[in-house]
């Protein structure tokens, strides 16, 4: 299992540098982020070349694509995540999709596809995937249109393109349905990226009701060869709960 740490979420506080030298030194050997344009893209790079890190995804403008009236901004939006993915050399780019409209599922359902399929050009250009994320509406993402993963993979099958897959978060899936290994082995190939944090509260993933040993082998059994996203609220030593992890990666 290859996993990235998320340094907004794992990490909070610190310098970016002091966080990729941290991360390398507990033997890491890739990170990630949320939103680029509120950081200094600079340091980025510099602590890319010294660490020898790969940055394994970052996120897309925050614009929706169940509103079909704002899908030229989030085009234009996703053409500056580009650009600044081509500048870092990350291939994998999340994407929320929005929030419910109150249209109807239908409705907006296409309006994902459409805008999606929109995109594909544009990500084929440049060699980046889009992975699309459900999150969970009961605790974190009140509103948010996309919660069903199958919805999800119903999305990705429609738009057809190896540029666009999902974005399985293992925390917001248990939250909504369950049943995560199953449904990880019947859709593996459409999953591009995963997050992982533990349940109740987000935290540590050792300290809570998820096995995540038997999540990882299963995800590892099923052929995946991505990253395993760290997406937690450390409670203790962030830093001793990541040797703990990443000291047991091969």
């Amino acid at each position: 299992m290859k996993f990235s740490v998320c340094i907004d979420a794992v990490l909070p506080g610190a310098d970016i540098g002091k966080k990729l030298r941290d991360i390398k030194g507990l033997g890491g050997t890739a990170f990630e982020f949320w939103s680029w344009w509120d950081k200094d893209l600079a340091e980025i790079k510099r602590g890319l070349g010294e660490t020898g890190l790969n940055l394994a995804a970052m996120c897309t403008k925050f614009i929706s694509l169940t509103d079909p009236a704002q899908r030229g901004a989030y085009r234009a939006g996703l053409a500056e995540s580009l650009k600044a993915a081509d500048d870092l050399g990350c291939k994998l780019l999340i994407s929320q999709v929005g929030n419910d409209t109150g249209q109807g599922e239908a409705r907006q359902r296409q309006s994902i596809i459409d805008g999606l399929g929109s995109c594909v050009p544009l990500l084929e250009d440049h060699g980046v995937v889009l992975a699309i994320e459900p999150l969970n509406t009961k605790i974190d993402h009140r509103g948010y249109y996309l919660w069903r993963s199958a919805e999800a993979f119903e999305i990705v099958d429609a738009v057809a393109s190896p540029w666009i897959q999902v974005l399985y978060d293992i925390y917001h899936q248990q939250i909504m349905e369950g049943n995560i290994i199953n449904t990880v082995r019947a859709n593996i190939e459409k999953i591009g990226h995963f997050h992982a944090a533990g349940i109740p509260g987000r935290g540590e993933l050792f300290s809570g009701e998820l096995h995540y040993p038997a999540i990882f082998s299963a995800i590892d059994q099923a052929g995946y060869t991505g990253y395993m996203g760290l997406e937690y609220f450390p409670v203790q030593d962030p830093l001793g709960e990541l040797k703990r992890i990443l000291g047991a990666a091969p």
